[in-house]
């Protein structure tokens, strides 16, 4: 890609004799898979709130008195939730009904650690992201797998998906299984899903003492229950439990962790006082739990499983418990589902597209503001002091480069779009969290300024046939510097195009488009303008020696950008990435330098810097250039060295969903920074706004808790959270108080912008 890239600026560089430039740029991606252990499409169902998968797990294959494992993997929209086994105050479980040949029996669902939704006054059970129900399935001893013909495995699957609606869906979905040999596709997530599932605590005593399992007591008012566990690990005594109950209709699920319902350590016991539910609607002599580490809103694995017996008497129910969901709930659920099916209103839909069109186009015309792009645009201006160069074709020139923008806009955008609906969490500017695109950036850019400097020309070292390529096709040549332009201009985002992209993200595919197209004009309208605007060439000097000076200038911004991006690498794979990359850049100098020599010298120079750079590619790269994990990577630390209180401690907190929950339920007002080591507006924002003394002043007099989202690698968290406040990249910044809607700041907010927001925190605007 980046030879190709090359290749194509030399076409619209200019030489040391030539003074009209021209950017051109040629990208090109594939990415394929193929999956043959499933001979039929019908294992996927899809809605607008989820996707149902399902999915086989069988690593001994289809054998007779073996086990295997089938599952249902659910990823839902961002704030979308199904229910666990027990869904708390509301909703109801995901069933699965199975139609299994004759020999094979399906056991029960091994329901993975849930979460807690509160709602209002009640709560909650259930998952959001993806999550992945699996179930065993036993193979008798005189199973036969069948001889002619494919063994079919159907599902029957019935969930009920909410946000603040709920919508009862369901899916058929079946397997072809050509042969009962290992099939392992999916053993990652069965795997995981295997880790969250919760391990049996036994209930074992020796010589009257406790040593695994509990007990609940009843109070004699039958409002409280006094939970006792033994047996727990070590390394989680004097940590915050959360206990999620699977036996439904007792406890009060809305109590609050640390509030509502209260916990303690008694040694190497751990106890929880839990009320009651005032609408309880059975009397068990016997009650369930899972036991887990961590707040009941982000829980973490391993969590325990036990059933503990119920000493006290139960008071009388108030009424019996409904055998089925209330009459007002099934009411509800059908006015819900029939309200999902009814289409936007146009007017609305119409307002919207209008103000996300409107605002990329202002925000395609700022980008060429950005340090990204500025050098791209001044190059291209410079092309029309070029002599012989007629209106015509400059004309030509503007419309062409406009179409390279525009189109490789849709393409980037189509792109995004195509890998959200396949399930990825990603947003604008994805491809800058792969350290290979990172790299092949800062190779591209290293070669654009080493051009520009003079070390070498395209022309030494090209074909005859390539090399004539801008005299042949000057129009096709400012396509594709429309191309590149928008290449290097991927890793910015400019005022106005936050809200934008993140309503196109949630518009029609065509509506999407027009969206990003509107981008690409408002990116290409400076230079289709000046295209179209003979003054502009009269007012620029005449062509001479000051040309070639601003074209070596114009290289030093392109190292800079270099420099970046190795700093953007390391933050990604670590010092071995970013070295490993620099090794490289400089073999690439070394070869562009000795290709530009003459005679045996230039075979000599260019086989030994050949010869390494193959050495670097194919050996050492591409291990340094594998992704990092978390914790070996060394992400950039929420806050600075420089940045610490008056007490020494950090500015900036990591955020996290499950902290900033936390912070607004103690009452205290959170501001985010969602950020990346690649977003150039981010870092800009970072070193002005977010260090100024009297801002930081009055975020500590309001208490204001700060968080830093650092979207450098991937996160599906991050992506969910910006898709959540209706943006699909960074820089966002956002402002959070307890019991208001989050206010939204600007891509390039001002001190007094963000005061602003601060002073209305207290005037409860």
């Amino acid at each position: 890609m980046v030879l190709g890239l090359c290749a194509l600026w030399w076409a619209s560089a200019p030489s040391l004799a030539q003074t009209g430039a021209l950017f051109s740029s040629k990208a090109t991606a594939s990415n394929s898979a193929t999956n043959a252990l499933l001979s039929s499409p019908a294992h996927v169902v899809s809605t607008e709130q989820v996707r149902a998968e399902l999915q086989l797990h069988a690593p001994q294959g289809i054998q007779a008195g073996k086990t295997f494992w089938l599952g249902l993997q659910i990823e839902h929209q961002p704030q979308w939730h199904t229910y666990w086994q027990n869904p708390g105050d509301s909703g109801l479980p995901t069933q699965l009904q199975w139609q299994l040949p004759a020999g094979l029996q399906a056991g029960v669902i091994a329901w993975p650690l849930p979460k807690k939704f509160p709602i209002g006054s009640l709560a909650n059970y259930g998952y959001e992201g993806r999550v992945l129900l699996a179930v065993p399935v036993t193979v008798a001893a005189d199973f036969r797998f069948p001889d002619s013909g494919p063994l079919t495995l159907q599902l029957q699957a019935d969930w009920l998906v909410c946000r603040q609606e709920c919508i009862p869906q369901e899916g058929r979905m079946s397997l072809n299984l050509a042969s009962a040999a290992p099939q392992t596709p999916h053993a990652a997530s069965f795997e995981a899903t295997q880790k969250l599932s919760p391990q049996t605590l036994p209930q074992l005593k020796q010589g009257g003492t406790w040593i695994t399992g509990g007990q609940t007591t009843l109070s004699d008012d039958g409002r409280q229950l006094s939970l006792r566990v033994h047996g727990l690990p070590v390394s989680w005594r004097g940590q915050t439990l959360s206990a999620f109950p699977v036996t439904a209709s007792v406890v009060h699920n809305a109590a609050v962790q640390g509030k509502g319902w209260t916990q303690n350590w008694q040694g190497a016991v751990w106890q929880a006082q839990i009320p009651v539910s005032e609408e309880r609607g059975d009397s068990p002599q016997t009650l369930r739990w899972v036991i887990a580490t961590g707040p009941e809103s982000a829980p973490q694995a391993p969590a325990f499983e036990l059933t503990t017996p119920v000493q006290g008497t139960w008071p009388p129910l108030a009424q019996a418990a409904p055998a089925e969901i209330s009459p007002a709930l099934a009411k509800a659920l059908a006015e819900n589902a029939r309200a999902a099916q009814k289409p936007p209103s146009s007017s609305t839909t119409a307002l919207g597209l209008t103000l996300a069109i409107l605002g990329a186009l202002v925000g395609g015309v700022l980008l060429n503001l950005m340090p990204c792009v500025f050098p791209v645009l001044a190059i291209k201006v410079l092309g029309f002091a070029k002599a012989g160069a007629t209106q015509a074709q400059h004309r030509a020139a503007g419309m062409a480069y406009t179409a390279g923008v525009v189109l490789s806009f849709m393409l980037l955008g189509g792109l995004m779009l195509a890998l959200r609906a396949a399930g990825e969490q990603l947003g604008w500017g994805f491809q800058l969290q792969s350290p290979p695109v990172v790299a092949a950036l800062a190779l591209l850019f290293t070669l654009l300024g080493l051009n520009l400097a003079g070390v070498f020309e395209f022309g030494q070292m090209l074909p005859s046939s390539l090399a004539s390529l801008q005299s042949r096709h000057p129009t096709v040549n400012a396509g594709l510097s429309g191309v590149l332009a928008v290449a290097v201009a991927s890793p910015c985002t400019a005022p106005f195009m936050g809200a934008s992209l993140g309503l196109a993200i949630a518009l029609p595919v065509w509506q999407a488009l027009l969206v990003f197209a509107a981008m690409g004009v408002g990116m290409a309208l400076p230079y289709l303008t000046a295209s179209w605007w003979p003054g502009i060439a009269r007012a620029l000097p005449r062509p001479g020696a000051w040309m070639l000076t601003f074209r070596q200038t114009m290289a030093f911004p392109m190292f800079a950008t270099v420099i970046w991006l190795l700093w953007v690498l390391g933050q990604q794979t670590g010092i071995d990435g970013a070295s490993g990359l620099l090794a490289l850049l400089l073999t690439v100098a070394w070869l562009a330098w000795a290709l530009g020599l003459t005679g045996r010298t230039r075979w000599v120079m260019g086989g030994l810097a050949l010869a390494t750079l193959l050495w670097l590619g194919s050996s050492w790269l591409p291990l340094a250039l594998r992704e990092a994990p978390a914790a070996a990577s060394s992400p950039p630390p929420a806050s600075s060295a420089s940045e610490k209180n008056a007490a020494g401690l950090p500015l900036w907190q990591a955020w996290s969903e499950a902290d900033l929950q936390t912070q607004l339920s103690d009452g205290r007002p959170v501001f985010v920074d969602f950020t990346a080591a690649w977003c150039v507006t981010c870092q800009y924002n970072k070193k002005t706004t977010f260090t100024d003394a009297k801002l930081l002043a009055d975020f500590a007099a309001r208490q204001v808790v700060l968080m830093r989202a650092d979207w450098t690698r991937r996160d599906p968290a991050i992506t969910q959270a910006l898709t959540a406040l209706g943006r699909s990249g960074v820089p966002v910044y956002a402002l959070y108080a307890p019991g208001r809607a989050p206010v939204l700041l600007s891509e390039l907010p001002s001190v007094a912008e963000v005061q602003a927001a601060l002073q209305a925190l207290s005037t409860g605007r």
